[in-house]
């Protein structure tokens, strides 16, 4: 009976990636490392999976049930214990086997995992410790554009300070990265602290994560929705009145301090929120930067463990969620034991930034094509004969190449399209005797007999 033929497919949210698609996304990834490199990080690297125990409790009600969880390895189920007792719903039955069947799970972002890094060297790093990390991170969301199940976030964090610089710093870095880029971004800054105020002020100081989840879906869903929701997370009809005019603030940065410094008179956590963000803005002013940023009251990112500013970065011409996002921790590290350190980061969204830049056509041409120069195989002789020469131009620092087969010259030429390889190299037997190398440029097609050493400066 033969053998049923597998359907290859790849799990939903996930992708593969052409060479031209990686020769695009390393182009990405260069440019953010290097500016990394540039304002000091230094590169770390954690493991894929941590325990469930590091993850769990970090990222609020709704970041836990994005958790992807690892079976543990053999027979998972054996040993189980009656789980009939405190089993009532479907939740709770969950957990229940959750709690039994899983120990490990995929990192959800490269911030929690970074806490844990510090708490277990602690020792031997230099506070406060810059660092950056790119790397891939897994979220059981529901795929859809601009958003996937695996993708790559480049971090930059510092550790260890509590200086308002380090804010400052991390907006230079993001308007350096999206100079580089060409993107036309807006940054937009907030702070957990003055949200907690308006949470006070509206008399519903116990529910700041309830209204922070319901406000960062304002540009999702709309202020009714926001409004619904609240009410439906237990905000009370005359707190979420109140809350109304802060929902609705527009206008310059000078009027949205001018209002909330009012707003804030009986709130002290406002008021220091509402400084901590004049601080950073007026630094932010001074420094002549290339991309526009806003004091958003609005903006509330999601994560819990955010306890000071917090921005977000949205591509102005393309319709897309956040391309970077961020904000300050006072004590993520002390779930682990090492209490009283304060952090501010930022991650970069390379996947949203790879399909900004694809549908703004803003890749440079030249990045196309990985090789500069192809020799092609006339015949056993002459390949011979190429591959001095081949050796030669990659000790150069060129990328080249010999096509592997004697074949037709019209397949070898076809290759070299294909590939978007600017220039064939031609040597039979007339140039192995005058010394002089055939070199076509693909794009012009003009053909020319020059020098080896001319060979090398025409594609360096």
């Amino acid at each position: 009976m033969p053998v049923a033929v597998q359907k290859p497919t790849i799990p939903k949210g996930t992708r593969d990636f052409s060479p031209a698609e990686m020769v695009r996304r390393n182009y990405i990834f260069d440019i953010i490392r290097n500016i990394f490199q540039i304002f000091g990080y230094q590169p770390v690297e954690t493991p894929a999976m941590e325990n469930l125990s590091t993850l769990m409790g970090k990222y609020g009600e709704e970041g836990d049930k994005l958790l992807f969880k690892i079976l543990n390895s053999g027979n998972y189920l054996d040993g189980l214990p009656d789980a009939e007792s405190g089993m009532r719903d479907a939740a709770s039955r969950l957990q229940y086997l959750t709690k039994h069947i899983s120990e490990k799970g995929l990192r959800y972002d490269l911030t929690v995992p970074f806490a844990r890094y510090v708490v277990q060297h602690q020792n031997e790093l230099v506070f406060p410790f810059k660092r950056y990390q790119i790397q891939p991170v897994w979220r059981a969301d529901r795929p859809q554009k601009g958003r996937y199940r695996e993708f790559f976030q480049c971090d930059v964090d510092v550790i260890g300070s509590n200086s308002l610089l380090n804010e400052v710093e991390l907006v230079q870095i993001i308007d350096a990265v999206f100079t580089k880029l060409n993107i036309n971004v807006l940054i937009r800054l907030n702070n957990r602290k003055v949200l907690a105020g308006i949470a006070e002020t509206i008399g519903a100081p116990d529910k700041l994560t309830d209204i922070t989840v319901a406000m960062d879906k304002l540009d999702k869903t709309g202020m009714d929705k926001v409004n619904d929701e609240l009410i439906q997370r237990g905000i009370s009809y005359e707190s979420v009145e109140k809350l109304q005019p802060i929902l609705t603030l527009e206008g310059k940065i000078k009027t949205k301090f001018e209002t909330l410094a009012e707003f804030f008179q009986n709130s002290e956590i406002g008021r220091k929120g509402l400084e901590e963000m004049r601080t950073v803005l007026e630094h932010l002013k001074d420094l002549n930067l290339k991309n526009k940023f806003d004091f958003d009251i609005t903006l509330a990112r999601g994560l819990s463990y955010y306890t000071g500013t917090i921005l977000e970065v949205k591509a102005m011409d393309v319709a897309m969620g956040s391309i970077c996002g961020g904000g300050r921790y006072d004590d993520l590290t002390g779930i682990f034991g090492l209490p009283g350190m304060s952090g501010v980061g930022i991650s970069f969204g390379a996947d949203r930034i790879y399909d900004v830049m694809n549908e703004s056509s803003l890749f440079p041409e030249n990045i196309q094509a990985s090789t500069r120069a192809l020799f092609v195989n006339f015949g056993t002789e002459e390949e011979k004969y190429c591959l001095h020469l081949l050796a030669s131009l990659r000790s150069a620092g060129i990328s080249s190449e010999l096509y592997p087969d004697q074949a037709k010259l019209k397949k070898q030429m076809e290759y070299a399209n294909r590939k978007n390889i600017p220039f064939v190299i031609l040597i039979g037997k007339d140039e192995m005797e005058s010394g002089r190398i055939t070199v076509k440029d693909m794009q012009s097609g003009e053909q020319k007999q020059i020098t080896f050493e001319d060979v090398i400066k025409l594609l360096s």
